[in-house]
């Protein structure tokens, strides 16, 4: 018995061997480098000097408006993507033909097939002053700036991330038992009272994978507000980018990228225990 409890030990530990490596290398250890160098200055010429000081993060205020828009937009976008993203995964899920739903699936993953860059750029045409305004001043509607605006970024994070809200709520909606749906029906339970006592609970596992995902990703963001932005609209990775390749304070970009983890730590904590907490409570009130 000792011998078997042994060898499934040794067995574990050398499955678990490489991901355990790649993790500690490729993840912990840069995070730990990039802790290390904020609590450093800034040479003269750009870059890194050891030292151990606090003024890189008692500097943090001075980036206070990054931290603030990406605080806003990225719940923003979030929430927005689920609104969108919810009825296409219902629909593409529940309601269409089976013979169709590959062709769909494969539609809603096609813009992945491209580069978020060159994805980008085709909303600046678009949201341009020959694209949309252009058409809009064609039927008499003058004015309408959309480009380089904060409705600008938030089509950008609606359309760039998407994909990766839907396909986890489709993936919850694809699992759910049809027969409860069925039995509901059977008595008498009207089909909204259905959705939002049984289709609803359950697909809460899948949005809040989805939101989980957009979130973070978000977060780190800097493509989607440089180009449809236009730097009105400044995020933290937009912070970053300056101070790493352009200002080069090394330091200072350590500080606020650490600060950066913490926040994301925090608040992905707290909302995947609420959700997590809900999705329970809910599922009990179903028993």
């Amino acid at each position: 018995m000792i011998d078997d409890t042994n060898a499934k030990r040794w067995l574990t530990g050398v499955l678990l061997g490489p991901t355990t490596v790649w993790f500690l290398f490729m993840l912990v250890l840069p995070l730990v480098v990039v802790a290390i160098f904020s609590f450093g200055m800034r040479s003269p010429e750009g870059g890194y000097v050891a030292s151990f000081t606090f003024d890189q993060y008692f500097n943090l205020p001075s980036r206070l408006a990054a931290f603030k828009n990406t605080l806003s937009y990225a719940p923003l976008g979030t929430l927005a993507s689920l609104l969108i993203a919810y009825p296409l995964a219902y629909y593409l899920a529940i309601k269409v033909n089976q013979k169709w739903k590959l062709l769909l699936l494969v539609l809603v993953i096609v813009p992945f097939w491209t580069s978020l860059l060159i994805r980008t750029y085709a909303w600046i045409f678009l949201l341009g002053g020959k694209g949309i305004p252009s058409l809009l001043e064609f039927i008499g509607i003058e004015g309408v700036r959309l480009i380089n605006t904060p409705f600008a970024v938030i089509v950008g994070i609606i359309y760039g991330y998407l994909p990766l809200m839907v396909f986890p709520i489709y993936i919850s909606l694809e699992k759910l038992d049809k027969r409860l749906l069925e039995a509901a029906a059977d008595l008498g339970c009207a089909p909204a009272r259905s959705f939002f006592q049984i289709t609803l609970p359950l697909s809460m596992p899948g949005m809040a994978t989805g939101c989980m995902l957009v979130f973070i990703l978000l977060m780190g963001e800097f493509l989607i507000p440089a180009f449809l932005g236009g730097g009105k609209v400044f995020f933290i990775g937009n912070a970053l980018v300056d101070l790493f390749l352009q200002s080069r304070n090394w330091p200072f970009g350590s500080a606020v990228a650490i600060t950066l983890v913490i926040i994301m730590l925090v608040t992905v904590s707290l909302y995947m225990r609420l959700a997590m907490g809900k999705s329970t409570g809910q599922d009990e009130s179903l028993m």
